[in-house]
């Protein structure tokens, strides 16, 4: 139960990890401080909630919460979007796409289901009963 989280996670990660070298390497000669800073941001927030789905895999196949699998699949999409977005922003004159400008408010959507995905963490720890 819940391997496709498992998966979600594992993706998450691993271009969480790409993207990190990407930005220490290829970026840091061509974005400014301000641009790195905010792909870094994306980086970070990517990575930590990697770890959480991972953490929400073990806890919805020993608990079968309902509530943590939501948890899992707000968090999944609000990073997409998240870090997805501030991606696109910091990349948009690099690649010579300004059109991608539309990706701004974006940003506050990814983060709006991310702390939505926390509540439903919240909620599902709530209703555990633990022996």
């Amino acid at each position: 139960m819940g391997k496709n989280i498992l998966i979600k996670a594992g993706i998450l990660g691993m271009i969480a990890v790409l993207g990190g070298a990407f930005g220490a390497h290829a970026l840091k000669e061509v974005l400014t401080l301000e641009q790195l800073t905010s792909f870094q941001t994306g980086v970070r927030y990517q990575m930590i909630h990697a770890v959480v789905l991972l953490f929400l895999f073990i806890l919805i196949n020993k608990f079968e919460s309902k509530q943590f699998k939501i948890a899992a699949n707000l968090i999944f999409f609000g990073v997409i979007l998240f870090s997805g977005s501030i991606y696109i922003l910091t990349l948009k004159n690099i690649i010579g796409l300004e059109i991608l400008k539309f990706a701004g408010p974006i940003t506050p959507i990814g983060g709006l289901l991310i702390i939505s995905g926390w509540v439903f963490i919240i909620i599902g720890g709530m209703k555990l009963k633990l022996d």
